[in-house]
């Protein structure tokens, strides 16, 4: 079978494959690189707050927070049911959508319903996944809060390692939650696709100049790193 796509369709999804994973990889398992994010600076924060749980009686405020980390989770992960549905609706009416995104200038959407579809099911592979990271990351923050719940207090020798573990477990969540939120940014990117070829390769080197610059260059990265200087890794 000979898929409905230009050469210029392959470049646009080549190019938005090696953007998404290249970037993931790059930035996720290289040491030297990883270390300079902010991503890292915040897994040395998050480190240094469950270490001081055991030395508070009252962990109200500590459970509150996790629960604002599992609300905005939470809140990511309910819109994708809401997305996926609206990508269902455009699979089963590809008419009407080919129809309101032909209006837009210099859109060349795809008249032949299977290159209609395979953009469409992209898109729906991509918030299927970024659905499975963020309830990952739910389901991690919800250990977190029975972890600080049963943490030993400071006079307990086990205490450190009790907030060592919590602080494992609390900083996988908050990875898989920043895949889920990437998988979001790579997914308007792929909306692109339904306009035109073009459009997508522009987005996706519009989505990794933005993620570059928001975890690598932005006020907030320094802001989180001024006291240490750099994050430990």
């Amino acid at each position: 079978m000979t898929l409905p796509f230009s050469i210029l369709d392959w470049l646009a999804l080549a190019l938005f494959f090696m953007a998404w994973i290249g970037y993931a990889m790059v930035v996720d398992r290289v040491p030297g690189i990883r270390r300079r994010s902010v991503i890292a600076a915040m897994d040395e924060h998050r480190r240094s707050w469950m270490r001081q749980v055991p030395g508070r009686e009252n962990r109200i405020a500590d459970i509150s927070i996790i629960g604002n980390l599992m609300s905005s989770t939470s809140f990511l992960a309910n819109t994708c049911i809401f997305i996926l549905g609206g990508l269902v609706a455009l699979m089963s009416g590809p008419e009407v959508g080919q129809r309101i995104f032909a209006i837009m200038p210099f859109a060349q959407v795809p008249a032949d319903p299977v290159a209609w579809e395979i953009r469409i099911t992209l898109l729906l592979l991509i918030f299927i996944r970024a659905f499975f990271e963020l309830t990952w990351a739910l389901r991690q923050f919800n250990y977190t809060s029975i972890l600080v719940g049963g943490m030993a207090t400071a006079r307990d020798p086990h205490a450190m390692l009790d907030a060592e573990m919590a602080a494992k477990v609390v900083n996988r969540g908050a990875r898989h939650f920043n895949s889920g939120l990437r998988a979001y940014y790579f997914g308007l990117a792929a909306l692109a696709w339904l306009i035109h070829p073009l459009a997508l390769i522009g987005a996706s080197l519009w989505v990794v100049q933005e993620l570059h610059r928001r975890e690598f260059r932005s006020v907030v990265r320094q802001a989180v790193t001024a006291r240490s200087g750099a994050p430990r890794g």
